[in-house]
């Protein structure tokens, strides 16, 4: 899933590429993808792109008239075209769920992976229009999130704290990928309880936090999306690493299997050599 690092750098490549450019065409070609009716998509036809920015996971093209936002959710993500291909899109037969079109000849393919179809496109007089955005916590890297905040953020929170990183009503843009580099970096279990962390413990999640997004965001700045997704594997320490060494004590990474997802982890660097338990609700195996 795109997070907030790749989702700057989208949104980077998309502020400098088409920003002034007039949208001439926008096709849906998943009905599913477009979650609003009013204004219609149609409406997007000759406005101009006057502005990109991020809110949280979200991309949002503002135009003269209205907002394009989308969410790229799992599986999604965007292909951009110097030259617009003319072949015409066939719904249900192609992985292609939106397709914009810019009066220079360029444009992008929102696309979508596998069968489970989730990515989401909102045309909206105001982005806090849609739902996901209004419910937004602060984002990790603004001003308004300084220690301080962020230890209030955790106060009360009976919860695992990669559950709370996770949380986008808590802090928004930061998923499963970015959580376990930062538990990784903070050499702090994902089982941890938000509510019983130390001082000392706030202070070093916080600092771990900051600067893993800082650099990461950094890795994907000036990248075309081409490349974003590489970058962000290779930037990984033990996300998606399950089985091979820890970059940093050199123990094997190890993977705890959920429903629908996996994490990864260092048990030397994490939770005192102890494995988790491989299933949801586990403790730390005695």
């Amino acid at each position: 899933m795109p997070e907030m690092p790749e989702v700057e750098g989208l949104v980077e490549f998309l502020r400098e590429r088409a920003t002034g450019l007039e949208i001439t065409q926008a096709r849906v070609a998943s009905i599913s993808a477009l979650k609003t009716f009013d204004p219609p998509l149609e409406s997007l036809i000759g406005a101009s792109i006057t502005g990109v920015a991020r809110h949280g996971k979200f991309v949002d093209l503002a135009t003269s008239g209205h907002h394009l936002v989308f969410h790229l959710a799992k599986a999604g993500w965007l292909r951009w075209h110097e030259s617009l291909p003319t072949t015409v899109i066939k719904p249900g037969r192609s992985p292609i769920a939106l397709r914009v079109g810019f009066g220079d000849g360029s444009g992008f393919d929102l696309t979508e992976a596998g069968t489970k179809k989730s990515l989401a496109v909102y045309v909206v007089r105001d982005p806090q229009h849609v739902e996901g955005i209004a419910r937004l916590g602060p984002d990790p890297l603004g001003d308004e999130i300084t220690r301080d905040a962020f230890a209030e953020l955790l106060r009360g929170r009976r919860t695992q704290i990669k559950g709370v990183l996770r949380d986008q009503k808590t802090i928004a843009g930061i998923g499963n990928a970015y959580s376990d580099e930062i538990l990784h970096s903070a050499r702090m279990s994902p089982y941890a309880l938000a509510a019983n962390l130390t001082d000392e413990q706030i202070d070093t999640l916080y600092v771990a936090m900051r600067d893993t997004l800082a650099e990461a965001t950094a890795m994907a700045r000036g990248r075309p999306p081409a490349e974003l997704k590489d970058a962000k594997r290779r930037g990984m320490a033990v996300h998606a690493r399950g089985g091979q060494p820890c970059p940093v004590c050199g123990d094997t990474v190890r993977s705890v299997f959920l429903a629908d997802r996996s994490f990864e982890y260092c048990p030397t660097c994490q939770t005192g050599g102890k494995v988790l338990a491989d299933r949801r609700l586990s403790r730390l195996l005695k």
